[in-house]
């Protein structure tokens, strides 16, 4: 036996016999398979996340009435109109900083766009006024009532 026909020191020793093609095909396809599947897995969990939310509320004006109160208007988008949802909207000075804020229930309907006009007290004169946020989580003491401030 000598080292040329591959005995334990020729060169099938040193350059071991390479894979098939079909191996190399199958890890190819194994691994595309796997990324596709964390590709559809990350879209999937991003809409959940970041998709359309099921509560929005967009600002559609301000009215400044007076040296400390300013009225806010905006349009509340629900996917159940069923249910209440509750609104943060806030009032700001010239330099940008927060001079009010008050929470607004926004009353089961039938409709699942709906138009809110609330007024917000301020501590300095306000410039403007806008919606923080909305959700569909609403405070146990935020009721009807407290629309009549």
């Amino acid at each position: 036996m000598n080292a040329s026909d591959g005995g334990a020191y020729g060169p099938r020793a040193t350059y071991p016999a390479q894979r098939s093609s079909v191996s190399r095909r199958q890890w190819f396809l194994v691994l595309t398979g796997v990324v596709v599947a964390a590709g559809v897995a990350l879209a999937v969990l991003g809409f959940q996340k970041f998709g359309s939310p099921d509560v929005s509320g967009e600002g559609t004006g301000y009215f400044i009435t007076g040296p400390n109160t300013v009225d806010v208007q905006f349009t509340v988008s629900r996917s159940d109109p069923a249910l209440p949802v509750s609104c943060v909207i806030r009032a700001r000075a010239k330099d940008g900083s927060e001079v009010g804020r008050r929470e607004v229930l926004v009353e089961a309907g039938t409709a699942p766009r709906v138009g809110v006009r609330a007024t917000v007290h301020t501590s300095a004169r306000p410039v403007t006024g806008e919606v923080f946020g909305c959700g569909p989580t609403v405070p146990p003491y935020l009721t009807s009532r407290d629309d009549d401030r």
